[in-house]
């Protein structure tokens, strides 16, 4: 489909859904977005639904100004994918052996590596600019300066929620690696100490949702969130190439006699802030949910743990902002999954993927999630379809 157009104060709403399908509680949300005084225009993918502030699954460009909660509060939160040399036919009958290894080298949850990982002895991992990158951490908000070691410990780490490690195969029978990870907790403390800033100051006072805070170009506010949402961003990114290596690591030693080769890897944040032009303008593009699509940009659109995934290529549409969703998207809350399904229903909806079937995972049931196959349609326009993906060992966070 192509967009469906709805009216807002300063700039029409473009959706690439239905409107009718949309929450009530995340259509007032993109209304309210829509009377932010700097903003220039607003793209909503398929999967959009209700967040804090801003919705998950929108694309704002802003001239001059950039809103915290349009980010998200994981920062830099994207996903990562590997084409390796194995098929199907590799794959032992029995993986529980290999989503236990998973485990054992990537810590889950709230889990963290006992001593930070040593990027240099990871096999292939590029070391440039690592000591840089350490070096700008006391360059962030005092209020976090003091978690150093923690953060040292939690790069390499899954976290937990939708975050997740899989190994998939595609319809030609390849094997994939890919994974879903952000900034941890870093990332939303810093988040939510700049929300907490943007809402404190006068040009904020008159604003339909407090929470739509945002900082204004060329003041100090602004240049010192940049400074920590790049930090952030590049965190996450570190974070998803470190827990690549390590699951290459693994599937190297599971499968030495198949001497397993790994393609380039496809990586791309949906929880972020880009420079970009459109119309002569220069914009502040904020995607929370959502990933850029510019003309020949891989990207990544996840399902639910049991459904599969797809691997796509941009196709540049400026009507969304160079964008396009950054999964299946959530049609019910986390409470709402665990009051309505059990852990039968979960063992039903994941047959044939090794993975957790407890009730510590029924709020990420796949019934939980919109239809992966329905939202891929409805961006037609955005992104063509390169692979198609279906798990068969899922690691949750």
């Amino acid at each position: 489909m192509s967009y469906v157009e709805i009216p807002g104060a300063k700039v029409p709403i473009r959706m690439w859904t239905d409107p009718a399908s949309v929450e009530e509680g995340a259509l007032q949300q993109l209304r309210n977005v829509a009377t932010l005084p700097w903003i220039k225009g607003l793209a909503v993918m398929p999967d959009v639904h209700y967040g804090k502030g801003a919705t998950v699954g929108s694309v704002i460009a802003m001239r001059g100004a950039v809103c915290p909660a349009a980010v998200g509060v994981d920062i830099g939160c994207g996903m990562s994918a590997v084409k390796t040399s194995l098929t199907a036919n590799d794959l032992p009958g029995d993986l529980s052996r290999l989503r236990s290894k998973i485990e054992q080298a990537i810590p889950v949850g709230r889990g963290m590596h006992d001593d930070p990982v040593d990027p240099g002895r990871l096999h292939g991992f590029a070391t440039a600019g690592w000591e840089d990158f350490w070096g700008r951490f006391d360059g962030v908000a005092d209020s976090v300066k003091f978690r150093h070691e923690r953060a040292g410990k939690q790069m390499g780490t899954l976290g937990s929620g939708n975050h997740f490690v899989e190994v998939c195969t595609d319809t030609t029978g390849s094997v994939w690696l890919m994974l879903h990870s952000g900034s941890r907790n870093i990332g939303k403390e810093l988040a939510e100490h700049h929300i907490g800033v943007a809402q404190k100051l006068p040009h904020n006072q008159g604003l339909v949702d407090r929470d739509l805070a945002v900082f204004i170009a060329d003041t100090p506010q602004m240049a010192a969130y940049r400074n920590d949402l790049f930090w952030a961003q590049e965190y996450a990114k570190y974070n998803r190439s470190i827990m690549m290596a390590l699951l290459k690591d693994v599937v190297r030693k599971e499968f030495k006699k198949a001497k397993p080769t790994f393609e380039p890897e496809i990586s791309a944040h949906h929880n972020y802030v880009a420079e970009e032009r459109y119309d002569g303008m220069d914009l502040l593009v904020t995607r929370k949910g959502a990933i850029r699509a510019g003309s020949g940009d891989y990207g990544i659109i996840p399902g639910s743990m049991g459904t599969g995934s797809y691997i796509v290529k941009g196709l540049g549409n400026e009507k969304a902002f160079n964008s396009a969703s950054h999964g299946a998207g959530r049609r019910m809350s986390r409470n709402a999954a665990k009051r309505r399904f059990s852990t039968k229903d979960l063992e039903e909806q994941t047959r044939g993927v090794e993975c957790r079937k407890d009730s510590g995972v029924v709020d990420e049931i796949p019934g939980a999630y919109k239809p992966i196959e329905q939202v891929i349609d409805q961006q037609r326009d955005l992104v063509e379809v390169v692979a198609k993906l279906k798990q068969v060992v899922c690691v949750k966070g």
